[in-house]
């Protein structure tokens, strides 16, 4: 695996007046006082309120902690606004993105291709790129066939909306997706919710929820703001016992867990065919842009003719199926990239345990800094930045009230240099 460069001297533990990106972002917008209504029949009504009222207490004291633009491809070490920072919130879990064999892969697509397709998926936007992709993606997941859309997101939407009703029901984990929740809301599908990791409380949900003629268990593979793993093992026996259906959202777990990356299934020695519908992104672990839907091939034919986002969205972009179908012989040949993520993931994580910050319930490269107090967390992150450290921090309504956190995420491509950098820095700033 190749080296990422060292810190340069931007990134010290002496603090920089580094810039937050709210002047650049929103024009001064929030510069000067300015009349709002909130009224019922306004186009933006009484929702927008708070967005309004913290995003401007949050430019006032220059700790808009969001949308920083980036002069250089990410990584463990990008720019912004001509510093050289630490980069400690990137999904890139494999540290493949700007791998010189991914890049070639997505410029020689677009020598074939072009930049599009010109159509969606169902009538002329379907590649031979596609197909070798797809084809990948069910030798990955050990399934008959896949099927891949724009977005994880989008993925998500079309197979609940596609399969679900009215007269079925969804148990979905607490913590589960967004994307997950509102593919529910878009099929009308009645929606039930067990306590978040718990099998007897999805048992109860399963026991006395209402009438309906199918019922399809939810979950991630790995939860994106906590990092914790679904305990699938117990989610297929209550599946069998009840005789439901179950998916599972691989988005943070594809290229993350399991000795070879393949996910969830493999982490706990399960069978692939013991879950009915996986999903997953590849704009994580994989560097691209893109969905996927990994199920038996009767299903497959079935959504590539019922599926909305696939029916009527245009098909993904060839430089992008070139990169993820590239990530994934490279993820086949070198899978010490997830060992390196996971022994990355433990120093990190127990180095921050050692210095008294509380890690929540990660058991993954995703590691939430949990400090509960909404301004307090965007205060920190603003901190953070002038020590030349790039972080994310989440708050509600991403999160509850009370659980707001700071989400580092690490990559193969960190180095022990980098991260007993941010430690040092996080030993400083305990105090805060």
């Amino acid at each position: 695996m190749n080296q990422s460069p060292s810190l340069s001297q931007d990134s010290s533990t002496t603090t920089k007046n580094f810039p937050s990106s709210s002047g650049q972002m929103f024009q001064d917008y929030f510069s000067f006082p300015r009349e709002s209504s909130y009224k019922k029949r306004d186009l933006m009504d009484a929702r927008a309120r708070r967005i309004f009222e913290n995003t401007a207490l949050a430019c006032s004291i220059d700790a808009y902690p969001f949308q920083a633009p980036l002069s250089t491809r990410s990584g463990p070490l990008v720019e912004m606004d001509g510093h050289r920072m630490l980069m400690l919130s990137s999904y890139d879990y494999l540290g493949l993105i700007g791998d010189p064999r991914v890049d070639e892969a997505a410029t020689a697509a677009i020598r074939q291709y072009g930049t599009g397709t010109g159509g969606v998926r169902l009538l002329t936007g379907t590649l031979d790129l596609h197909r070798e992709l797809e084809e990948e993606l069910a030798r990955f997941k050990g399934t008959e066939a896949a099927i891949t859309f724009t977005s994880g997101y989008a993925a998500n939407l079309a197979v609940i909306s596609a399969l679900f009703g009215p007269a079925d029901r969804i148990i979905a984990d607490a913590l589960s997706h967004r994307s997950l929740m509102d593919a529910c809301r878009l099929a009308g599908v009645q929606v039930q919710t067990f306590a978040h990791n718990d099998p007897a409380s999805l048992r109860h949900q399963l026991e006395n929820g209402p009438e309906a003629n199918r019922t399809l268990i939810v979950s991630d593979g790995v939860f994106s703001m906590d990092g914790d793993i679904g305990c699938l093992p117990d989610l297929i026996a209550l599946k069998k016992e009840f005789d439901c259906f179950l998916l599972v959202d691989e988005s943070h777990a594809s290229g993350v867990l399991g000795k070879h990356g393949r996910g969830t299934d493999e982490h706990f020695g399960v069978p692939t065919e013991d879950v009915d519908i996986w999903t997953g992104s590849l704009a994580k672990a994989v560097p691209a842009s893109g969905g996927f839907v990994a199920v038996s091939q009767r299903l497959s034919i079935f959504l590539q003719h019922a599926s909305a986002p696939f029916i009527f969205s245009g098909a993904m972009a060839p430089p992008a199926a070139a990169a993820a179908c590239e990530t994934l012989k490279i993820l086949r040949e070198e899978p010490e990239r997830v060992s390196c993520l996971h022994a990355n993931a433990v120093l990190l994580r127990e180095g921050l345990q050692s210095l008294g910050y509380d890690t929540g319930l990660s058991q993954t490269a995703v590691i939430p800094v949990m400090l509960h107090d909404d301004a307090k967390t965007a205060l920190f992150a603003r901190k953070l930045r002038n020590y030349g450290i790039l972080v994310s921090p989440v708050l509600f309504p991403a999160v509850a009230q009370g659980a707001a956190r700071l989400r580092l995420c690490v990559t193969a491509a960190h180095t022990r240099e980098h991260l007993h950098f941010a430690l040092d820095v996080f030993e400083k700033m305990r105090s805060l």
